[in-house]
């Protein structure tokens, strides 16, 4: 544990004596000076957390310099005097800066808050390292100890040695592509490319492009040759995020490729062999999916070899405080002072149902240690959805007589305001393709 540190300046050769014997000063990182004058430059210099300082005169310039420091008052600093009036030691008592001690010094009552002050700082120290480690359990790229997580550990672990195709399915926010990461590095082709791509960012025209490549002078604007996406992830693993937001009418183009394990770029004779692991993911329930049309179901079969749910956050107990102080501990490892957290905004988080998953816990503490200066209090914590009040629904806060194009347009750039303009995570949020944001946005800017 690291001391705090105490600057000690005394010059009565009794009280020194007598300070100097006093056993709680062991708790103390001691820094002495003998100083006659210009001690306030020295304590300046060091900034200590505790110091006690005698004064046979303290003048009107003191004061102002003492009152300009920003940090004294998270000091214990302690002033002894000869007890003659001083209106500048009193003017800095009144504004709670300092103790105020008068001689004789009654070295037991010193001795006492020399004590309390060492239990401060070592709870404060402790505090401190609750949050300056995770006590999650950790695999791959995930973490959670909560009995969902395990399960899926286990799931991973039997699926990553395989080639079978993977689907995953979970509510954006989740952490679907840290899934597909842990699989791709606890496979045998660890050693290879890890290529993502959200499916529903690509544009429809250059979808056969985006996959599979294209020649040089293949079609208008194609002024080089281009690798698509499985041969950037040849020997390796290709995750296709968000599949259901690939226009049904261009999965036909995927499905093939899954079928015959060939593909050609775009303006090319040359067929080449698939040699990739795929990985695909959706937010959406894929029976729903195919019923509404948003999947093909052959290509369904094609991508489920194994199939795999990730829990969301509000089912995995634990996890969430553990979570929260998982991501402190790791703002704090990269700070040069350990950021606390209150056990009443510990509680907060612990029962919000946190509908944004990880995501949105990861943004809240962010933004909590932003606000923060030592401790994170309940008021920094500003939830991306803040809880409804006790029998409050959504269709309570909806005013009557508002138009469904407004309500739309209001849900999208509150979305993208709150997602500082990232578009593909504002429209995964709100369960629309990005081309259909981008759509939306258009027409907003029409109007």
């Amino acid at each position: 544990m690291s001391l705090p540190s105490l600057f000690l300046r005394i010059q009565d050769p009794t009280l020194k004596d007598a300070i100097a014997s006093c056993q709680e000063l062991n708790k103390f990182r001691l820094h002495n000076t003998d100083a006659a004058d210009g001690w306030i430059e020295d304590f300046l210099q060091l900034k200590p957390e505790v110091a006690i300082v005698e004064v046979a005169h303290f003048t009107s310039a003191d004061y102002q310099r003492l009152s300009n420091i920003e940090d004294i008052y998270d000091m214990d600093l302690i002033i002894i005097s000869s007890g003659a009036p001083n209106e500048n030691l009193d003017k800095l008592m009144n504004l709670g800066a300092i103790f105020h001690y008068r001689k004789p010094v009654d070295i037991a009552i010193l001795t006492d808050t020399l004590s309390e002050v060492s239990q401060y700082y070592q709870q404060k120290q402790d505090q401190g390292r609750k949050v300056s480690t995770s006590d999650l359990d950790q695999f791959g790229l995930l973490v959670g100890s909560s009995s969902p997580m395990h399960q899926l550990y286990r799931m991973i672990r039997r699926v990553a040695k395989t080639e079978a195709n993977v689907l995953i399915v979970g509510e954006s926010g989740s952490g679907k592509e840290l899934v597909a990461q842990t699989i791709h590095l606890a496979s045998d082709r660890k050693q290879q490319p890890f290529i993502a791509i959200n499916c529903g960012a690509i544009s429809p025209e250059l979808v056969d492009s985006e996959l599979f490549g294209h020649e040089k002078g293949a079609f208008t604007g194609a002024n080089k040759t281009h690798q698509g996406v499985f041969k950037q992830a040849e020997g390796g693993t290709l995750f296709l995020d968000e599949i259901t937001e690939m226009p049904i009418e261009h999965q036909v183009k995927l499905l093939r490729v899954l079928e015959t394990g060939e593909y050609r770029p775009v303006g090319s004779n040359t067929v080449h062999i698939a040699n990739t692991r795929i990985i695909a993911a959706t937010n959406r329930d894929p029976k729903v999916a195919i019923e509404e049309q948003f999947l093909r179901e052959d290509l369904f079969f094609r991508l489920s070899h194994f199939p795999l749910t990730i829990p969301p956050l509000r089912d995995r107990g634990g996890d969430i405080v553990g979570l929260a102080k998982h991501f402190i501990a790791h703002r704090n490892a990269n700070e040069a002072k350990t950021k606390t957290i209150l056990d009443s905004a510990i509680q907060k988080i612990a029962v919000h149902d946190w509908p944004g998953n990880v995501r949105e816990l990861k943004h809240t503490i962010e933004r909590a240690f932003i606000l923060a200066d030592d401790t994170i209090r309940d008021e920094h914590l500003i939830f991306d959805t803040p809880p409804l009040e006790t029998g409050t629904s959504i269709e309570d806060l909806v005013p009557a007589g508002v138009s469904l194009e407004e309500l739309e347009k209001a849900a999208i750039l509150n979305t993208l305001e709150e997602n500082q303009g990232n578009k593909t995570e504002s429209a995964q949020e709100l369960g629309i393709s990005v081309k259909t944001l981008y759509n939306k946005l258009e027409k907003y800017q029409d109007e």
